[in-house]
Order: C-alpha cells, then structure tokens, then sequence
C-alpha cells in the first residue's frame, strides 16, 4: 500500500466526496492525493482520447501507480514513453519498468533497463544489474529457506509494519474506523493508522490477544512503524508533524510531513514524549529501528541530498539520548526509487526497495554490515518473501530463525497483511570473485570458464566471466577452495583460495591470466611449431648454452601451459662442412635439447623424437657450392619444435 508507506510521507486534509468527471477535477483529485479517486477519473477520461499530453499521462500513470493498479499504470507508462522516450526521468523510467514487474513482464522490464542504461552510459549500475539479476537468477535455482505464513489477525483494511515488544507483537492497522474520529485518509479512501499490540504465539508465529495499545499518544492523524531500545524503556513512533495543540504543521508546499517521537515506557505508558532533533518540517523523518546494541537509529527520509524519493539514514544515539548526526547510508543501499523500512539485527541490515532489481514492487533486501555500519551490496531475499506486490516491514528475532514481514500481495486478507515467517539455517556460502585476462594483452577475456572444488577436490559449480572479464563464483564455506579457469585455446591455470568460513563474505581480485595458444605457435611450411628465437651453440659443440636455456624454457613454458601438446624436435645445419659431420652435430644437438627440456620437468612421452638432419632440409638455394651472403645461411641453421599433438 504506496500510500501509506510513503505515509506516510505526507498528509494531505480529507476533500468531499463529490464526483465531477472531468479533467479538472481528475487533476484537482490528484494535487490533492487523493490518487484513488483521480486514478478512476484518468483511467476514464484517457480510454475516451487518442492523444493526450505528457502531463497527463504521467498524472495518470502515477495515480495509478500510488494505488497498486499495475495494468492502468503499465498502460499510460507506455503513452507516456512512446512520447518522451529516454526523456523520462529517472523516477518515471522506474515505475515504467515497476509497472511491468508488477504485471510479471519481466522480460520486457529487464531488456527496458538495459537499453536505458546503455544509452545513459552507466557503467557502475550495468554492473549492478547484471550482479544482482545474477544473483535473483540463482535463488530460482536452490530451495527458499523461509516458511511464510498469512495471520488470521489480518483485517479488510491495512496492516502492516511489525515490531517486537518483548513477547508481544505491535503493529500498526487502519481496522478501527471510530475510535479517534470518521475522518478517511484521502490517498487510499481508509481510516487513519493505529498502534495495535498482539500476543505471540512462539509454537506457530500467529498472533492473537490484539488490542489498542499506548492510547496516550493517538491522534487524529497517523501513528505506525515504532522502534524500541533493547531494554524497552525508550520507544520511537512514526506521526505527522504537529505543533503544540496537535494540529498539523504544514511545508512550504502545503504538506504535513512525517517527524519520529522518542518516549519513555513506563508500566505500559508512554511519557515524556518529546520531537528527535533530526526532524524538520520542511521534510520527512520516519520508520524509525534500533540497533541491538541501542547506539543507533536507522532512519527513513525525503531530505535534500539524498539519492532518490525516499532514503536510509543511520544518526547516533547519544548517551544522554539525543539523536544526533545523520548520514546517507549510501548507494549500495538506496536508490532512485524509494527504500524504507530498515531493520538491523546482528551484521544484516534488511530494508525494502523499489530502485533495486526485484520481484516488482517494494522488495525486502539484506546487506551485510562490512564494518562501522558500511553496508556491502544488497541482496534480494527471494520467494516467498518477496513478490511482484510491495514487500516491506520486515524484521528478524536475534537468532535469525521467525520474523515478520508486510505485503499487499495477491490472496491476503485485505489491503497489507501481516505474514509471519520462519527460516531455516542458513547454508553456509562464501563468494570468490575476480578478472580473467588474457597474458599476452592484459585485456578482458569474456566467456572463461571458472569451475570450483573444495579441498576434497569435489567439484562445486561453474561460472563463466563476462564481457569485463569479471566473475564471481558461490562456495559453501569451507577451509579452502581450489579455483580453475580455463577457455579454449588458452591455458588453464588455478589458484587455492583459503575461505572466511562466515556467511556472505567476498574474498575479492583471485585474478586469472590465461595464455592464448595462438599467442605461443608460429605456421611454418604449413605445421605449428613452438615459436621461438634461433637456438645458438658454441662451435662444434651440443651443449645447452645460457642463451639456448632461455629460448627452450619459453618451449618448456608452453608446454606446461597446455598439457597435451606432444612436439617433436628437428635440428638442422646449413651446408657448411662435410654432411657426415653436419649429421652427427646436428643430432647431438636435437638430443641434447631433449635431454634439457626432459631435466625441467616435461614427461619424456611427450617429445615423440629428436632427431638432427643436418644440411638435408635446407629453407632456401644454399647447398654445397652456392656462394651465400652469412644471412641466407643463417637461415638453415635452426631448431623446430613441430607440435603433434594439442
């Protein structure tokens, strides 16, 4: 329910009921968010003209959009670009392709984004999308390890956003429609939220026993999404901005924002109720959650400098328990889009987001905490937390094993529903991540193999690296990992990755430099021979000279690289001297080189002969008898190493 959530983000005073079907009033009905409403009116007005402006139909999308109508949103999101095309903004290409998730058009939504970003030049989010689509790919391959369950406590209207109250439950509900007065909240035409508490259930989740809770602090406006300290003295609540009297404080566009209200509980009361020094009127601050250890306050908020609609923040709590110091949690985190809900526990931040890549709709993400709450890449929870509806509000108990989350998803019970889930222990999973180039160049090499074994030599999976060269593989955690890539015609080379044994780590740049065959062959009188320099010996000699060493280790070198090369050796003269000699020097010679590159470690089976011909095969007009310049026969004198087999 986007209008809540976003609540949430504003509050706009109740219009009249009146039904004037004409533009006007759609767009009256629509600054006044009362989105339901001008969504009825836009969707009529449209279906009966064939050429609307570009306002409009961004009013109309957005109406539709703000009340979950995916199949009226995706329709006017498509008008809508057939005529501005890639001048949309950010924030209207992103309900475009939310509209066709929502309408599970996944396809289209992902070949949408990447045409987007390659025309938008937007290296680092290519390398987003392609990771975690990669990684959604990857949860469709194994079992979910959650259980959910809908809760019978669920209502017709909206329920949503749990917290932990020692062994009870709160939550916040539109389900009582007189309790504090018979206005209705004009976005989505339903009563305004209260506090709820519920008793848990421990065997099942469920929750029942549910009753109004902290009647000291309701209003005649919003109350949802609370936090405690971990001793539940302290409690921060979501509300509007009010002065003194309890009316609403409006900004300088006529808006009530959201503010977060720190309170002491005291035998079951709240007192002492006093405004967080981060709010402002002229912004939101909301869906507070604290730390387990209490020092800090994540936060949600529409304030100046942020990276989209709606941000994360984290402000520390003081010791003497003032709020204080906001910071941007940063682009691993938020978005374009709006990300809200936060939730930490442990080393794992979960949070819900629209600007990721997801199900559609708001998805619930989680990021491990990297150090001093530097959070590292977020990852989609999977089905079935997640949906092609809005998912959010999620939390977690200490030992990461039952929670809570929120959804408006088809089958519920009414508008949000409260859905109690349990997970399974995690499988332990570790991931190996690098750049595969090619030796010779230092350039990307796309399409390598990249297989893992652990340190039983049991293979694990495969990968393969992309167009940047880059992989990332997934291990079960383990003492170490042995790590091989390969592509064909190039070597094959590995590296034994030792392994953190902590869930979710990344050990980083196991980089890869593959030799290309190519790059070590020459075709010589139509053969492949090992492309080397001319051997030297010293006259009438056959030993192996430091020069020569140098030119058969590049031989060696190949070798090693490509184990199944078989070669055989061809040692040749020119034609000076007598031929017999030639002959015998010549072969000496072919088997010493043998003999050099057998003591360096290649099987002798792999060198199929050795054998000196003399000035039998000469390259060119230089028999006995010719007069030659010192280059023609130079020529002739040579060493051949012709490959077999590859």
């Amino acid at each position: 329910m986007r209008k809540i959530y976003t609540l949430i983000f504003v509050l706009v005073a109740t219009l009249g009921w009146a039904q004037n079907k004409n533009l006007n009033k759609a767009k009256e009905l629509f600054e006044a968010m009362r989105y339901k409403e001008a969504a009825v009116m836009y969707n009529t007005h449209l279906e009966n003209h064939s050429e609307p402006t570009a306002a409009l139909l961004k009013n109309a999308a957005d109406a539709n959009f703000y009340v979950q109508d995916s199949k009226h949103a995706l329709k006017w999101y498509e008008r809508l670009y057939a005529l501005k095309g890639e001048q949309l903004s950010e924030v209207e290409f992103l309900r475009y392709q939310q509209s066709l998730r929502g309408t599970e058009n996944y396809a289209k939504a992902d070949e949408l984004v990447k045409i987007h970003l390659r025309q938008k030049g937007q290296s680092k989010q290519i390398d987003a999308f392609n990771a975690q689509r990669k990684y959604n790919d990857s949860l469709s391959k194994t079992a979910s390890l959650y259980t959910i369950k809908n809760l019978a406590i669920n209502s017709s209207k909206s329920d949503f956003g749990a917290a932990f109250y020692a062994d009870k439950v709160i939550y916040a509900s539109s389900k009582d429609t007189t309790q504090v007065n018979s206005k209705l909240y004009s976005w989505n035409q339903q009563p305004f939220l209260s506090l709820y508490a519920a008793d848990r259930n421990a065997a099942d989740g469920s929750l029942f026993r549910e009753q109004h809770v902290f009647p000291e602090i309701r209003s005649a406006f919003h109350e949802a999404t609370v936090a405690f300290s971990p001793d539940y003295k302290t409690i921060y609540y979501t509300t509007n901005t009010t002065n003194a009297k309890h009316k609403p404080l409006k900004d300088n566009k006529g808006f009530t924002n959201l503010q977060i209200i720190k309170g002491s509980v005291e035998n079951g009361k709240i007192v002492k109720t006093q405004k967080i020094a981060i709010n402002n009127i002229d912004y939101s601050v909301g869906h507070p959650a604290v730390s387990p250890d209490g020092k800090w306050l994540f936060f949600v908020s529409d304030m100046p400098g942020g990276y989209g609609e709606t941000d994360i923040y984290v402000a520390e709590i003081k010791a003497d328990g003032d709020v204080q110091n906001p910071v941007n949690l940063g682009a691993n985190i938020n978005t374009v889009g709006r990300d809200m809900f936060p939730f930490f526990v442990g080393d794992r931040l979960f949070f819900a987001s629209e600007g990721h890549y997801g199900f559609g709709g708001l998805d619930i993400y989680m990021a491990m905490d990297l150090g001093k709450l530097n959070f590292g890449t977020a990852k989609n929870l999977g089905s079935p937390i997640n949906s092609n509806a809005d998912d959010f509000g999620f939390i977690m108990d200490s030992k990461l094993a039952y929670g809570y989350f929120s959804s408006n998803r088809i089958g519920g019970q009414g508008d949000d529903d409260i859905y109690s889930f349990t997970k399974a222990p995690d499988v332990c999973l570790e991931i190996i991540s690098g750049v595969v180039t090619t030796a010779k160049s230092g350039l990307p090499l796309e399409g390598a193999i990249i297989k893992a074994y652990d340190e039983f030599d049991d293979y694990i999976g495969t990968v393969q690296s992309d167009a940047q060269g880059k992989y990332a593989i997934t291990v079960p955690c383990g003492s170490k990992v042995r790590i091989e890539a390969s592509k064909a015609n190039h070597s094959t080379e590995q590296q034994m990755v030792p392994l953190t044994a902590k869930h979710g780590k990344e050990t980083p740049n196991i980089n890869f430099a593959l030799v290309n065959y190519a790059d070590l062959i020459k075709i010589e009188d139509k053969q492949e021979k090992i492309d080397i320099n001319p051997i030297f010996f010293d006259f009438d000699k056959a030993d192996i000279t430091p020069q020569g060493s140098i030119e058969l280790d590049r031989v060696i070198y190949a070798m090693t690289k490509f184990p199944n090369l078989k070669i055989k050796i061809e040692s040749h003269t020119d034609s000076r001297g007598k031929d017999a000699y030639n002959l015998r020097l010549s072969d000496a010679r072919a088997k010493s080189t043998q003999q050099y590159i057998i003591s360096k470690g290649i099987d002798s089976s792999r060198i199929l002969s050795a054998i000196g011909y003399g000035e039998t095969r000469l390259r060119n007009k230089c028999k006995n008898g010719v007069k030659c310049t010192e280059e023609e026969h130079f020529a002739n004198r040579r060493s051949d190493f012709i490959i077999i087999e590859k």
